[in-house]
């Protein structure tokens, strides 16, 4: 029994070693398309517009396929159909696709940023409270921001948060994998 654990253990630290930087890389490339994100908000916005209507096509084919298959009903078929549409019309205007969700995350931007503070003072006097306090009023703050700068924050805003999104991704998986390597090499 003791060694199928050193032998499950040796095999586990080989394994973090040998994947630590792989980890490291992906995490970099992933922090790299953060900048470039940021760097071009209208370009990955606009990508980004497009790859959600390619998949809502490809989710809309196959709710039409699976409808049609089971002989599911109208409603089923009408919604597939609406489904590929929607996607269509995205993959076509990406612009204006970029701009309907420019206006959904200002909207739930504030919406959730109230709830969050509404959150903080139900729990105030649980330690850390003014944290969530803080990240609601930030939240509120960023979807007025984005709301009152609209259309223009059409073409930054979606590409920025993607970008910052990306950016603290791939910093975590970097320090991940550094970390994973660390623990290999102090574990052998």
């Amino acid at each position: 029994m003791s060694q199928e654990i050193e032998s499950i253990d040796s095999i586990f630290r080989k394994e973090i070693k040998r994947n630590s930087g792989f980890t490291v890389t992906v995490g970099i490339v992933v922090l790299l398309m953060g900048v470039f994100a940021m760097g071009s908000p209208f370009i990955a916005g606009i990508s980004l517009a497009i790859a959600v209507g390619l998949m809502l096509i490809i989710g809309g084919i196959g709710q039409l396929v699976f409808a049609l298959k089971i002989r599911a009903g109208l409603f089923s078929i009408i919604l597939a159909v609406l489904t590929i549409a929607a996607g269509a019309y995205m993959v076509s205007n990406p612009e204006v696709a970029l701009a309907t969700m420019t206006i959904v995350l200002a909207i739930f931007l504030v919406i959730s940023g109230v709830f969050e503070a509404m959150m903080a003072f139900q729990i105030k006097p649980v330690k850390g409270w003014g944290w969530a306090l803080f990240s609601g009023v930030i939240s509120v703050l960023l979807g007025a921001m984005i709301w009152s700068q609209f259309p223009v924050s059409g073409i930054w805003a979606i590409g920025i948060l993607i970008g910052i999104k990306l950016l603290f991704s791939g910093w975590a998986l970097v320090m991940f994998g550094l970390f994973a390597r660390s623990v290999a090499k102090g574990l052998a």
